[in-house]
């Protein structure tokens, strides 16, 4: 709570600019501007955070989007810290609902990366190496937070839905779940995690972005920590397949003494037991091989 009255996450909009739909979640007004239920943010909050964390633990994606001048630093600074994709400067149309095309244009950007790298620009005049040069950048700009992503992202969190309409709609239609920070002059309705909050100060928006980002990490900690004791378990079955494989090793040790000596003796004895029996079998040769033999 102390951290969300600091960052101003309570001040809302002006009341004439106020959408009649976020009505429960304004808790009263004061000098003209509405002021934000906390205790119903931090609900949202807590409901939004374990939403991204199941999301991330069942190995999907989270795309960070906030292109406002308020949100692109804390947005791209905060899906780099937790690994995850983002845009900040600009939504693309079919950037969801087209990702097909959009993939190509990725696969583009590498190239052209590719292309300075190996030395490929060593070979072209400077005016081709200009217009390449303009075309990775526009391709990095807009495309740059998302060139590692391959599928869909599980999940998106969005800063000012009134301003990402193009990009809550797409998420809408393809049926991705949107978690998405609302302030008084939004439409919460048809956000599947809505948070009421200030969109614009930029402590109110790194304070969310942050949270997010938080929940991701502790996921992918989770998961971490699932993987090592897997391995741990994996290294105590080796244990015990160690312990066996040794045990068996002393099995096979013999005895010189003892084998020379009573093993020996008893194989002697079995063998001239039978040699003697043999000596004493009542066989008669002519009825066994026939007269004529």
């Amino acid at each position: 709570m102390k951290s969300l009255l600091e960052s101003g996450v309570h001040f809302g909009h002006q009341v004439k600019r106020w959408d009649p739909r976020m009505k429960k979640f304004i808790f009263a007004e004061r000098n003209g501007i509405h002021i934000i239920d906390l205790q119903k943010t931090i609900q949202a909050i807590k409901d939004a955070y374990d939403a991204v964390r199941k999301v991330t633990s069942a190995g999907k994606t989270v795309l960070f989007v906030g292109t406002k001048k308020q949100a692109q630093q804390a947005v791209q600074k905060e899906a780099e810290r937790c690994g995850m994709f983002y845009v900040n400067n600009r939504w693309l149309g079919g950037m969801l609902t087209n990702f097909y095309t959009i993939k190509k244009s990725l696969l583009r950007l590498k190239k052209l990366e590719k292309m300075e790298v190996d030395g490929t620009f060593e070979n072209l005049t400077k005016k081709e190496i200009a217009g390449l040069a303009k075309e990775r950048s526009k391709l990095q700009k807009n495309l740059g937070g998302i060139k590692e992503m391959k599928d869909l992202p599980g999940v998106l969190f969005i800063i000012d839905t009134r301003k990402e309409d193009i990009a809550v709609a797409e998420a809408k239609r393809m049926g991705i779940p949107i978690v998405a920070v609302v302030d008084t002059n939004c439409n919460p309705d048809g956000i599947d995690y809505p948070i009421p909050g200030n969109d614009d100060a930029i402590r109110a928006i790194t304070l969310f972005t942050q949270i997010i980002a938080n929940a991701v990490v502790e996921a992918d900690n989770e998961v971490g920590l699932r993987i090592i004791e897997s391995l741990d378990t994996d290294e105590e079955d080796m244990e015990g397949l160690m312990t066996d494989a040794s045990m068996k090793e002393e099995d096979r040790e013999i005895d010189i003494a003892s084998y020379t000596g009573e093993e020996q003796g008893t194989r002697a004895e079995t063998e001239e037991t039978s040699d003697d029996e043999d000596d004493d079998l009542p066989v008669d040769i002519d009825k066994a091989y026939g007269e004529d033999a």
